[in-house]
């Protein structure tokens, strides 16, 4: 499934700050970490598979506060900002600039445990969906094209990333219902063909 509208996901994982023996100052951790689970609301969830950002790292990809395109604290294509991908998942290192008051800022914040929670911006290129025995669904994220990172304050799925799995979370709903009455019908039919 392909998506035309860049959606971001925000994910409770953990950064850390280090200072390198030359001087240079960095924002490390992870910015998605593979299977764990994230719930969108009661009922529906996501996860993130191993391979859904293969290919992603080599970009021009952009590190942001907070999402916002004018506080960007690095890219890929500058080399201050690394990305690897590991076996727990999307990794990331960002070079502070100490002339930046911004990334300074930040950078304070995290180090005092303030700020440290992550999110990603991207287009869905392929995914799935499994229906749970509970009736909860599970979309998995199979294929991503990654735009930016962000180190952000407040963590949270994005309305409109929301309202696009609502809406095929009604789709499904609708389809499972269709599917329920199909075989009941069915049934019937073939009951009613034994007793004549």
């Amino acid at each position: 499934m392909s998506r035309r509208e860049q959606q971001t996901r925000s994910m409770p994982t953990r950064f850390s700050t280090r200072e390198a023996e030359d001087g240079k100052l960095y924002i490390e951790g992870y910015f998605a970490v593979y299977g764990s689970v994230y719930e969108m609301w009661e009922g529906a969830s996501e996860t993130i598979l191993p391979g859904a950002f293969d290919g992603q790292t080599e970009g021009d990809v952009r590190a942001l506060i907070d999402h916002e395109t004018r506080l960007c604290l690095g890219r890929t294509a500058a080399s201050t900002l690394v990305l690897e991908l590991r076996e727990t998942g999307l990794w990331g290192r960002i070079e502070i600039n100490p002339d930046d008051t911004d990334a300074m800022n930040l950078y304070a914040r995290v180090k005092r445990g303030d700020v440290n929670q992550c999110s990603f911006g991207f287009d869905i290129l392929e995914e799935s969906y499994e229906v749970r025995e509970d009736g909860s669904v599970l979309w998995k994220l199979q294929k991503v094209k990654l735009y930016e990172v962000s180190v952000v304050t407040f963590p949270a799925y994005e309305d409109t990333g929301v309202q696009a799995r609502k809406q095929q979370y009604g789709e499904i709903r609708l389809r499972q219902r269709e599917a329920w009455q199909k075989q009941m019908r069915d049934r019937l039919k073939g009951a009613k063909n034994r007793w004549h």
